[in-house]
């Protein structure tokens, strides 16, 4: 039996799930071998938990993104962490489709608009796209962009190739891969080696009129390069789900761009989640139990 300790927030189904697969769930003072984190983003001293518990051999975090855990992944490397990454592909897929589409077809203009207007937007079929991330998301991105006839090129930290994409190249390759590239999708991890990484000479290699979609995290764009690129129409239109910082400020010039369309990051809210992240750690608990590889395993030293 697995003594896990589960965070307050949990819901009633994963409790009982965890108890159903033979795991006892204890108190934080109760000498857990596992800690269950499924509050989004939920304040919580994690370093002074695990200070507490040096039996503690595995911890599963909630989100996909977790440089919010840095701090404590470096302090605990040791540790079997994972995270959810892969967990929301599906839902976060969509929503960078739906950010790009709007981005091609002026969809933000039009939803303002109240007079008739003028013709406008261009199909996704036949487009050259970059998608940068190689993990679910990103993967998820590919396959849907891929049902549009277009040719797609995914960068990450490898260049082993991503299923149904055209090419596959390594972080090193990435302006070569922009270079004319009509459509650009961030869905990579936030590192210090990420920050900005679409950046003002990075989007000006972009074809004229291209469009960007973000759903990975806001530090991934230059915004003040993308307010320049938006403003003067080097780039038709942007869809963003993360902004640097967030909330944006209501005082960002990017709210007042009618060829920036802005979701809260939504792309998976708690009512997709939830049942999602129940799925990955009843499976890694089962894993955990049996002592078999378990999924999103987090590198410490990577920070993903």
């Amino acid at each position: 039996m697995t003594r896990l300790h589960v965070r307050p927030e949990a819901d009633a189904a994963l409790r009982e799930g965890l108890r159903e697969q033979g795991a006892e769930l204890v108190g934080e003072d109760e000498q857990p071998e596992g800690i269950i984190v499924t509050g989004m983003f939920k304040t919580l001293n994690l370093a002074e938990v695990l200070e507490a518990n040096p039996q503690v051999r595995w911890v599963q975090l909630p989100s996909a993104g977790i440089e919010l855990y840095a701090e404590v992944l470096a302090q605990f490397p040791e540790l079997t962490w994972t995270s959810a990454k892969g967990s929301y592909a599906k839902p976060v897929g969509e929503h960078a489709l739906a950010l790009t589409l709007a981005a091609l077809r002026g969809l933000k203009a039009r939803a303002l608009a109240s007079s008739w207007g003028t013709e406008g937007g261009i199909s996704l079929n036949g487009l050259r796209c970059v998608v940068v991330g190689g993990g679910g998301v990103a993967a998820e991105i590919v396959r849907l962009y891929k049902a549009f006839d277009t040719h797609v090129t995914v960068v990450r930290r490898t260049a082993e190739p991503v299923e149904h994409a055209d090419v596959t190249v390594a972080f090193e390759g990435l302006d070569e891969a922009l270079k004319g590239a009509e459509v650009v999708a961030l869905a990579a991890a936030a590192t210090p080696s990420t920050r900005h990484l679409l950046n003002a000479e990075r989007l000006a290699l972009l074809a004229e009129g291209a469009v960007v979609a973000n759903v990975g995290r806001g530090s991934l764009l230059d915004q003040s390069a993308l307010v320049e690129a938006l403003s003067t129409g080097t780039l038709r239109g942007a869809g963003l789900d993360v902004t640097d910082p967030e909330p944006l400020p209501e005082t960002d010039p990017l709210w007042s761009l009618q060829n920036c369309l802005i979701t809260p990051h939504t792309a998976d809210t708690t009512e997709m989640v939830v049942p999602l992240l129940r799925e990955r750690i009843l499976a890694n608990h089962r894993r955990f139990h049996a002592g078999e590889p378990m999924l999103g395993l987090v590198d410490p030293a990577q920070g993903y």
